[in-house]
């Protein structure tokens, strides 16, 4: 009798356990069906959002150069004519004669330095007061020169970093939607960063600057949703840019124009994305790493901080001597 209740016993705990290794399994399976229809299926077959039907003008932000200046070809090439905001006059309305003569739509231009504040929000509020704009791409922002420690960051580039990532996109979001939930159509694209998803010492201010872009599209996506506007987050790993200093594009690194081709594919899909799906490898491993171990994750981030300092501040010794050279030389001859 011992050994038949044993025997059953047992039984039962073999049953437990294949049920619990059923259940973790399928919940596997959907899990990476879910991630797969979101990542590569669905944006393949085209299932997003159409921005050229959100409204004829889109207003992108840091238009003059990388990701922004692609997003602003990629938004003409679908039909929309063109808002670019950044800095400088010159560049701005270099890069608006380029976009109208390759895509023959209508282009115009705002300067506007995003640091300056409320008075530069109202600049543009006032300026598309009377146009429908139908995509926001809140891509202006700032980071540091290269990855380093806090107390050895000026206060100057603290505060620009935090004017720009924070009150400017805040700002820009702010004279933009209303429109566009009056309308009740629209497309929020605001441009975050891996770094606001995984550990980021030596990028501290930046990387907190950008988790403040996920947090605020998060909630505004669901203000925004039931007045018929979409708010998406992209979080963006490494592209070929000179704000990353990424000279060659690799298949982890794509170009800008790769990246926004990419992530345009996921509006409506997704409201939180790297935009493309190599970066959400990056988060992933992280994520996955801190689970076994949160102290080898920040280790091996600190390590891949060190390195590019390193590397930054030697090439920065290096162009010094160079440069200080020049004058010897001269005088020499």
């Amino acid at each position: 009798m011992f050994f038949s209740d044993h025997r059953m016993a047992l039984s039962c705990w073999e049953k437990i356990t294949i049920v619990v290794v059923a259940a973790v399994g399928l919940r596997i399976l959907i899990r990476a069906s879910v991630l797969a229809w979101k990542k590569l299926i669905a944006p393949g077959l085209g299932l997003g959002i159409d921005v050229a039907t959100q409204g004829k003008w889109a207003l992108v932000t840091g238009a003059t150069d990388g990701l922004g200046k692609a997003y602003a070809k990629a938004l003409a090439n679908k039909g929309l004519d063109i808002i670019l905001v950044s800095r400088s006059i010159d560049r701005l309305k270099e890069a608006a004669s380029e976009i109208k003569q390759a895509y023959g739509v209508e282009t115009r231009v705002i300067e506007a330095d995003l640091t300056e504040g409320q008075a530069v929000y109202n600049k543009i509020g006032k300026a598309i007061e009377d146009l429908e704009v139908g995509v926001l791409v809140n891509n202006a922002g700032r980071s540091y020169e290269h990855p380093e420690l806090f107390t050895h960051v000026s206060e100057e580039t603290l505060a620009k970093i935090l004017q720009l990532n924070v009150a400017g996109v805040t700002g820009v979001a702010r004279a933009v939607l209303p429109g566009m939930m009056e309308r009740r159509s629209g497309v929020v694209i605001n441009i975050s960063s891996t770094a606001a998803a995984i550990p980021s010492p030596y990028l501290a201010v930046y990387a907190a600057s950008k988790a403040y872009v996920d947090k605020l599209s998060a909630d505004l996506a669901a203000e925004a949703a039931p007045r018929g506007v979409t708010v998406q987050c992209v979080l963006p790993g490494p592209v070929a840019t000179k704000m990353s200093k990424i000279k060659r594009a690799t298949w982890m690194a794509p170009t800008p124009e790769k990246f926004v081709e990419s992530q345009l594919k996921t509006i409506g899909i997704e409201s939180r994305t790297t935009g493309y799906p190599p970066h959400c490898l990056i988060v992933g491993f992280i994520r996955a790493l801190q689970c076994i171990c949160e102290k080898g994750a920040v280790w091996l981030v600190v390590r891949t901080m060190l390195n590019i300092r390193g590397r930054a501040l030697r090439k920065k010794t290096k162009d010094q001597e160079e440069v200080s050279d020049v004058p010897e030389r001269a005088s020499a001859s």
